[in-house]
């Protein structure tokens, strides 16, 4: 799992005091010394000399995927020097004889996270372990969101009582769901390659809001239950709602009911190694009518 070197501060290995840091640095040339924005510990890697890749952590939202853009500049990937002891949580659960720990630096990210008011210790050193030295020309959050850009992900196939077209009545149950298909609720999945690294990144609905249209939200944690006769007035068991006025004071008589889906996308570098996660938002909407019950005399 990738760590940020911030989350680590715990570790023994990772508090390395800043003077220590620099005293080494005088020793060794091709260590890389400076001075630290996170007060507590500083980490000192040796760099690839041999030219990176983009240093886009995130990649472009072009979906819905969400990330901080940053300029073209290469990241460099190290093992961690030393190397945690066994049992050390940065270890994942392997056997130090399955793989490394390893550093991966990408300034242009850290450039942007500073731009954008973040701290560099948002997007400061990722540590992770590989079973293999990945490539340090590959940036597999950029892979990630190129893997999403590949699905198609659709805003809920809206099923809703009453029916658009149809009447409902104010205080009566409303029922609201979506079909399950991968592309309208998931999984779905895809994945994209560059030189010997390979991401899978698999989306799912995580919730969905439902805006009724009379300036109330309901947030479901699931599809929903489709309405059946036999439910009768029985209220919704996951995902319901009752209006308390009729629509007839809304625009066209009707409300305008939006459904929000928020996917949340897991990514993995296959064959072990660095995860990560990404979001996405898809909508779709449409109108209904409540009205009030009319009582005769």
């Amino acid at each position: 799992m990738l760590r940020r070197l911030a989350a680590t501060a715990g570790s023994a290995l990772l508090l390395l005091g800043s003077a220590h840091a620099t005293a080494r640095a005088a020793d060794d040339p091709h260590v890389g010394a400076g001075e630290c924005e996170i007060v507590r510990f500083c980490v000192n890697v040796h760099t690839d000399p041999k030219p990176g890749s983009q240093g886009n952590t995130s990649g472009k939202p072009a979906k819905g995927g969400k990330g901080i853009p940053a300029a073209a500049q290469p990241c460099t990937v190290s093992k961690l020097d030393p190397q945690p002891p066994a049992g050390s949580a940065l270890w994942e659960g392997h056997d130090p004889s399955e793989g490394a720990i390893y550093v991966r630096v990408c300034p242009a990210l850290q450039a942007a996270a500073g731009v954008a008011g973040v701290g560099t210790a948002i997007a400061g050193p990722q540590v992770f372990w590989a079973a293999q030295a990945p490539a340090a020309n590959v940036d597999p959050a950029q892979l990630a969101q190129e893997a999403l850009d590949k699905m198609t992900l659709l805003g809920p196939d809206i099923g809703i009582t009453p029916k658009p077209g149809g009447k409902g009545v104010v205080g009566m149950p409303v029922y609201m769901w979506t079909a399950q298909t991968a592309e309208t609720y998931g999984p779905n999945s895809a994945s994209a390659s560059a030189g010997r690294v390979t991401v899978t990144a698999t989306a799912k609905v995580k919730r969905i809001l439902w805006d009724m249209g009379d300036g109330n939200t309901v947030t479901c944690t699931t599809a929903g239950t489709p309405y059946k006769a036999a439910f009768g007035k029985k209220a919704s068991p996951d995902c319901g709602y009752r209006y308390t006025e009729p629509s007839s004071a809304q625009a066209g008589g009707r409300y305008h009911v939006t459904a929000t889906s928020t996917w949340q996308v897991d990514w993995q570098v296959n064959g072990g190694g660095e995860t990560g996660q990404l979001a996405a938002t898809r909508n779709n909407a449409v109108d209904i009518n409540v009205a009030e019950v009319q009582v005769l005399n």
